[in-house]
């Protein structure tokens, strides 16, 4: 039966694209941008898009599993969409804050509102709970190679971070299996690991030196809120300060699920530097 893959050219369903072709498992391919995809021989494509709530029903005709990217916005579209097209299994891509969202205030969750509407669904479902991307210091990369600086709040603050192929590898694995039905399933990177020393893997990888420089709250909110809002560079700062306060621990779900060890910060370090400069 084929599996439609949400979010098909996005960062994480591109590669679980490339994952279940592998695999040799039918797959359709939702996209807003057929031609830009460069999807591999074989798959089918879709047109549309989550937001694009009337492309889904063509899109999930004949589909019996779908791998869902998140957009909160328009989940209960995609539940109705799903519910009339006979879907029977949901493997959402979630997020490790959907636990802590759950105990807050409704008009703030997110992953959690995307889980809560799947469950009242009354699908066949699974939930990916991957914490940090190693991809989000790509962001680093300006400063990087403008002054060699990379310059972030809570130097001791000790994060999981995990890369995105190994999403793709654990979401390959329970699509492609009936064993992991009503599982939230929490995912990280091999090694517990704070902001200097992924400073200092990218130094490594470049071949030229990298320097840290810790921020102060202030100093941080000061120059982010600006550019993403002060509520969001809160959240993020909090999330900072209570990996400072509380060090996060790798989860073994990589290794479990597929049977190898997932990337480490400085095999993906090494893999990227050409975006480090």
């Amino acid at each position: 039966m084929t599996i439609l893959v949400t979010g098909a050219t996005a960062s994480v369903g591109r590669l679980l694209v490339d994952e279940l072709v592998a695999a040799g498992a039918p797959v359709r391919a939702l996209t807003n941008k057929p031609a830009r995809a460069a999807l591999p021989d074989g798959v089918e494509v879709a047109r549309g898009y989550l937001g694009k709530p009337e492309t889904l029903p063509a899109a999930l005709a004949g589909v019996d599993t779908v791998y869902l990217a998140p957009l909160p916005a328009y989940v209960d579209d995609f539940v109705r969409c799903a519910r009339d097209a006979g879907v029977r299994r949901v493997v959402v891509l979630s997020g490790e804050p959907a636990e802590y969202e759950a105990q807050g205030d409704p008009s703030t969750w997110h992953y959690y509102r995307i889980e809560r509407a799947i469950e009242a669904g009354g699908f066949d479902w699974t939930f990916l709970r991957p914490g940090q991307f190693m991809n989000n210091t790509l962001d680093w990369a300006p400063s990087i190679k403008a002054d060699g600086i990379v310059r972030a709040p809570y130097a001791g603050a000790v994060q999981t971070p995990i890369d995105l192929g190994d999403i793709a590898a654990v979401a390959r694995v329970v699509l492609l299996s009936s064993a992991y039905g009503g599982q939230k399933i929490t995912m990280s990177g091999p090694d517990g690991i704070t902001p200097p020393e992924q400073v200092a893997c990218i130094a490594e990888a470049i071949g030229r030196e990298v320097r840290f420089e810790e921020l102060t709250p202030e100093q941080y909110l000061a120059g982010l809120a600006p550019v993403i809002g002060l509520e969001t560079a809160q959240w993020l700062l909090d999330g900072f300060r209570m990996m400072a306060e509380h060090p996060m621990k790798p989860e073994p779900a990589v290794f479990d699920l597929t049977g190898r060890a997932g990337t480490t910060y400085r095999e993906w370090a090494q893999a990227n530097a050409a975006a480090f400069g």
